[in-house]
């Protein structure tokens, strides 16, 4: 009887400390799985570290290892997009280097697939252990708006740790967008999704590449990517200070009528027109972020440039 096969998805950026332990964990992991095997498909993206020395020198010890090396950094979204495009396993996991997402829990997601018949068995972090109090504060809040401006729905806490069936992968595969939010376009797809809740455990090695910087413009490009409540927004916003506008001009000629037209102080003229002024300056900038997109996209960039893989190196 043939095997099922399992891919995992590793993207790696300056993590060469980390990969010889996760290797060793998730090749325990494979064996204990003796039902299926395994390639393990590692993404290099960009590292300036010696991750890419380290993935040479698995690649030639273990013939289920496998890497994409990047010509530049060009962000875990797009390695995780190159790894979901090149992987041939009957299903495959996506997972982070450094252990937070422990290849422990491997076994009962392969499990709840196969028994419960799920496309997809996720794990969630909904409190947040480790983070700070402004990131925490920062990522329940994205969540709760997140949830009410998009008819896409998250999963407070979800991480990229999950085992998906083929048919999944393909339809994720097949949504080739440029601007990619994964966590969005997990959900869009669809399919039977199982979510198992977990505490994170602390990195084994290196350090979060996520600043506050990276993670409030990856909030952005989630709110852009699968939602336009912002240009709703905008317009209703428009209309209402057209209406006030409009009641003002017939408060004044009534008023003009009536009492005749006293000369009112400049100051509160100039804090309305700088008031309104940033109101559509602030908007503006909501339309343009959305033309930014559209633009990135029109052009047809390529997601990721490979400049190397296994097969490369072994052949040299």
């Amino acid at each position: 009887m043939k095997k099922e096969k399992i891919s995992i998805i590793v993207p790696c950026y300056n993590e060469e400390k980390a990969i010889p332990i996760f290797y060793q964990e998730i090749s325990k992991i494979a064996k204990e799985m003796k039902k299926c095997e395994f390639e393990f498909f590692f993404i290099n993206d960009g590292s300036s570290d010696k991750t890419l020395e380290v993935l040479r020198e698995l690649s030639l010890q273990d013939e289920r290892v496998h890497y994409l090396s990047f010509s530049r950094n060009f962000g875990k979204e797009a390695g995780m997009y190159a790894g979901l495009s090149h992987v041939t396993g009957d299903y495959v996991a996506i997972m982070d280097v450094d252990m937070q997402d422990p290849p422990s829990m491997l076994p009962e997601m392969y499990r709840l697939i196969q028994e419960e018949n799920f496309d997809c068995v996720a794990l969630c972090s909904p409190s947040h252990k480790g983070y700070s109090f402004v990131r925490k504060v920062f990522t329940n809040c994205w969540y709760k708006l997140i949830e009410k401006i998009s008819s896409t729905p998250q999963v407070p806490g979800a991480r990229d740790f999950r085992l998906m069936k083929r048919k999944m992968v393909d339809a994720i595969v097949s949504m080739s967008e440029y601007n990619r939010y994964s966590k969005g376009i997990f959900s869009f797809v669809g399919f039977d999704t199982k979510w198992i809740e977990y505490e994170a455990p602390e990195r084994v090695a290196g350090n979060s590449k996520w600043s506050f910087w990276k993670l409030f413009r990856y909030a952005l490009d989630g709110i852009l990517a699968f939602s336009t409540t912002p240009l709703v927004l905008s317009a209703f916003v428009g209309l209402l200070f057209c209406l006030i506008a409009f009641i003002t001009i017939l408060f004044i000629i009534i008023k003009t009528l009536i009492w005749g037209d006293p000369v009112s102080g400049w100051p509160s003229l100039v804090c309305i027109i700088v008031f309104v002024s940033g109101i559509q300056l602030f908007f503006f900038g909501v339309m343009g972020m959305y033309l930014s997109k559209l633009y990135m996209e029109v052009k047809g960039r390529p997601i990721y440039i490979i400049k190397e893989t296994d097969e490369d190196f072994k052949k040299s």
